[in-house]
């Protein structure tokens, strides 16, 4: 949680903390017999002290048009002034202000959630000044410093490369699993984790500055803005208050006595409205976060609760985010086990992604594998060696074409080039084989969408850039029945908006940087961070800690849960006030009775919507 956050949380609870003590204090002194006179006094001191802000921000919001749930609360508390009731007005301002405390609890609670983010940004880095290395903190960095960034190193800030060639692990920026190639000129971000060779870099933009401290920053803060579950009271007060108020006036008209007019405000002051949205809140946001599920704000809690579409991301998101081999084009004489076994055994010594996927699918059909020697490899591009007699080279068509150039017309033969990811093998300098990978689908994803299905979920879509085919075989392997390939990110934002223009309420899950834009177009934005965050939590209103799809059906059941749970809440406690209003329009339920009937029903409601969390 943030010192900002805090700061928040204090404030809010002043206010009830401090009505509370006035109560408490007044019946002391009540109870004295020599100072008896002043626990009146002093409540009624309380009441103006505590109960001005409360009503004078009433007052402005009923002069902007907005008839809120707390109309009636300060009404109530002016009654309780006017008419010489401190006591049942302290208590309407306890349960006013208490609310309003519960609610910026409820928004620091999603805060707090990320700070497992925030531990893993980059915290040291390693300046080169006339040929030594010094170690300082990340915050210390210039723009313009020289790093070394060493092999297993996390880059402190965004930066260029100077000097060296080497690896680097971009996934807790873009969730894309495979290294990328960093020579000089290649500009790395903040967050990137380096390889197996060290690299010189030169900062351009200071570690507050950068991606991955935009990205912190942007998932851990919760909105500030008032909860849409408050809002959803406030819709419900635009009958109640006017009912409330009709009873009033009826109620005096009858009996010309003001002291039942205030019974009535008393006991129709909305608590349940005032109580039940922020504490259902605090539930589903800790039920959510016990799932490692970060929601952000309660908007996000009640429009889950209407979501009707859910659209998904392919890469990382239905799929694992790690290639396999797909399939293996061999040229005769060889067979594709052949051209596997033998690209497997030159790949077995190199860390490379691609490199491990190769072995274990070879390692599956034919172990154990032949030995190689004099293996060279030239990180990012491939890999040379001999084995059983044979010159072998695997990596890029670029990497074995400039070594030998006669076998690139067969391997094209064997395999035109096209934007899928392959490995290309040659034997002797002749073309032997191209190896094909894809990404496989995530393993119980059929069960995932009949659990959507069965929460309401009416349509389903997968939108990735990757190619028409292999996007259609997973949409096929999991349950998709809509899915689109070859789309650029701003082809899926046009997808998205489509949806929502047309009335429709869509859930967008990914976890790359292709998938942020349509994220912030849908109505509400699901990223998997389960590697510490992506570009997408910039869009998202909901985080995913854990790289589980299956997470997204407990956001939905959450939010509908905690959604019914709180009308159910608000409904409970309406009711129970307006059977109560009509005893204290007839007289037989004075003011300060009122308010402790009416703490009664708040005791009601919080129970009920304690539910949430469980």
């Amino acid at each position: 949680m943030t010192r900002g956050d805090r700061a928040s949380q204090i404030r809010a609870a002043l206010l009830p903390g401090a009505a509370l003590l006035c109560i408490l204090a007044g019946s002391l002194l009540r109870l004295s017999a020599d100072a008896g006179v002043w626990g009146p006094r002093v409540w009624m001191i309380g009441l103006v002290i505590t109960g001005m802000p409360i009503v004078w921000r009433t007052a402005r919001g009923v002069l902007a048009g907005r008839l809120a749930a707390d109309l009636v609360a300060a009404l109530a508390i002016g009654g309780a002034v006017a008419f010489d009731q401190p006591l049942a007005g302290l208590v309407i301002v306890v349960m006013q202000s208490g609310g309003e405390a519960l609610e910026a609890y409820a928004a620091g609670r999603a805060s707090a959630a990320v700070q497992a983010l925030e531990q893993e940004s980059p915290r040291w880095a390693h300046r080169v000044r006339d040929g030594e290395v010094e170690d300082l903190s990340a915050d210390a960095v210039s723009v313009g410093d020289t790093l070394l960034v060493r092999p297993g190193d996390m880059v402190p800030c965004d930066a260029v490369v100077l000097e060296g060639r080497s690896q680097v692990d971009t996934s807790r920026l873009t969730g894309e699993p495979l290294p990328v190639t960093a020579e000089p000129g290649s500009r790395l971000s903040s967050g990137s984790v380096n390889g197996a060779s060290p690299l010189t870099v030169r900062v351009t933009a200071v570690a507050w500055e950068s991606q991955y401290a935009r990205i912190v920053d942007l998932v851990r803060k919760a909105q500030a803005s008032k909860a849409p579950l408050q809002r959803l009271a406030d819709r419900y007060a635009v009958w109640f208050t006017p009912a409330t108020l009709a009873v009033c006036l009826l109620a005096y008209g009858i009996t010309h006595d003001p002291i039942r007019v205030l019974a009535v405000l008393v006991v129709a002051t909305p608590c349940p409205l005032i109580l039940a949205a922020p504490v259902a809140i605090i539930g589903g946001i800790n039920r959510a976060a016990r799932r490692q599920i970060i929601i952000r704000s309660g908007a996000a809690l009640e429009q889950l609760a209407g979501i009707t579409v859910a659209v998904f991301d392919k890469t990382g998101t239905l799929t694992v985010g790690r290639p396999r081999v797909q399939r293996v084009a061999p040229a005769a004489p060889l067979t594709a086990a052949e051209v596997l076994r033998l690209a497997a055994a030159i790949e077995q010594g190199s860390g490379h992604l691609l490199a491990r996927t190769v072995v274990d699918a070879a390692e599956a059909i034919a172990h154990p594998l032949p030995s190689a020697e004099h293996v060279e490899e030239v990180p990012g591009r491939g890999v040379t060696g001999d084995v059983e007699g044979h010159a072998l080279a695997v990596g890029s068509r670029s990497f074995v074409g400039e070594r030998y150039p006669s076998a690139a017309a067969g391997l094209d033969d064997l395999d035109p080039p096209n934007d899928g990811l392959r490995a290309y093998v040659t034997v002797d300098g002749r073309a032997a084989g191209v190896i094909e990978f894809a990404d496989a689908a995530r393993p119980g994803l059929p069960a995932v969408f009949a659990d959507l299905k069965a929460l309401g979920i009416t349509r389903t879509l997968l939108l990735s850039g990757d190619q028409e085919r292999y996007t259609q075989a997973i949409a096929e392997a999991v349950g998709i029945r809509e899915a689109k390939g070859n789309l650029m990110p701003g082809d899926k934002v046009r997808v998205i908006q489509g949806l929502v223009n047309g009335g429709l309420s869509v859930l967008m899950v990914g976890d790359g940087t292709n998938a942020a834009p349509a994220m912030s177009s849908a109505t509400v934005g699901v990223a998997l961070a389960g590697h510490g965050g992506g570009i997408t939590a910039e869009a998202a209103d909901v985080v995913l800690l854990v790289d589980d799809v299956s997470r997204v059906v407990d956001v939905l059941r959450i939010g509908r849960e905690t959604i019914r749970i709180a009308r159910q809440s608000i409904w409970t406690g309406l009711g129970l006030s307006a059977v109560a209003m009509v005893f204290a329009a007839m007289g037989a339920i004075p003011p300060a009775v009122g308010a402790v009937l009416q703490e009664l029903v708040d005791v009601a409601v919080i129970l009920n919507a304690l539910r949430a969390s469980r």
